[in-house]
C-alpha cells in the first residue's frame, strides 16, 4: 500500500533553532541574530551570527550570550545572505524544531507545513505533560520527557536544535507512522503565523 507521506530518510531531516535580539522601543520586537541548523546526527550544518538590519535596542545578552561585537564584526554575514543560505539548505528537507513558527518568522522564510516536525505542537508530548492546549517550553519538555537539562545558562541555538531533534528521534517511528496514514499528530501553529507555512 502506498503511503501518502512516505517516511523521510534521515538525510532528509534537519533541525533548526534561532536566537533573536530585540529592536524597536524597549527591544520587544524580535530580530534574527544567530541561526543554527544540525543534521539528523546532530552535526552542525550551519551556525552563524547575522548582521542586524536595524538598530538593536536590546541584545538580551543575559539569555542570548550575544554581544554587539558578534553582530557588528565585518565578518558577520548580511541577513539577506543568511536568509538565502537557510532557504537553500532547508528546501526539500523535513524541519525539526521547537516553536518553528518563531524561527521561520524572523527568517522571513516559509516552509511546507507537512515538512515540519515541531516538538512544541506534538500532541502526545502535550498529553504526557497534561497540557493538551498549551505550548510547552523546550526546557520543560526535555526535563520531563528525557530527564535532561537544557537552556540552563544561556540560550544556545545548536543545543536547542539538538534537543528538539533528540525529542523527535525518541518518537520518530510513531510520529512518522501517524503521518503516513494521514493522521496528523500535531496541533496547528498559531494562526497569526500562517504566512510561515506553505
Amino acid at each position: 500500500m502506498a503511503t501518502k507521506y512516505p517516511v523521510p530518510s534521515s538525510d532528509k531531516i534537519f533541525a533548526m533553532s534561532c536566537t533573536n535580539v530585540g529592536v524597536g522601543p524597549g527591544g520587544t520586537t524580535a530580530m534574527l541574530a544567530r541561526v543554527s541548523i544540525v543534521d539528523y546526527r546532530g552535526e552542525i550544518i550551519l551556525d552563524t551570527y547575522v548582521s542586524p538590519t536595524m538598530q538593536v535596542s536590546d541584545y538580551r545578552t543575559a539569555t542570548t550570550g550575544i554581544e554587539p561585537s558578534h553582530l557588528l564584526s565585518p565578518d558577520t554575514p548580511a541577513f539577506s545572505q543568511v536568509q538565502q543560505l537557510v532557504a537553500d539548505l532547508i528546501k526539500g528537507k523535513v524541519l525539526v524544531g521547537h516553536s518553528l513558527w518563531n524561527d521561520l518568522s524572523v527568517l522571513g522564510i516559509p516552509h511546507p507545513a507537512v515538512a515540519t516536525r515541531d516538538v512544541a505542537l506534538y500532541q502526545p508530548f502535550r498529553n504526557a505533560l497534561r497540557t493538551p492546549n498549551q505550548v510547552i517550553g523546550l526546557q520543560t519538555l526535555m526535563w520531563h520527557l528525557m530527564c535532561r537539562r537544557c537552556q540552563d545558562g544561556q540560550l544556545h541555538p545548536v543545543e536547542n536544535a539538538r534537543a528538539a531533534l533528540d525529542l523527535y528521534r525518541t518518537v520518530s517511528s510513531e510520529w512518522e507512522g501517524a503521518i503516513a496514514i494521514g493522521n496528523w499528530p500535531s496541533s496547528l501553529p498559531p494562526s497569526t503565523f500562517s504566512r510561515c507555512y506553505l
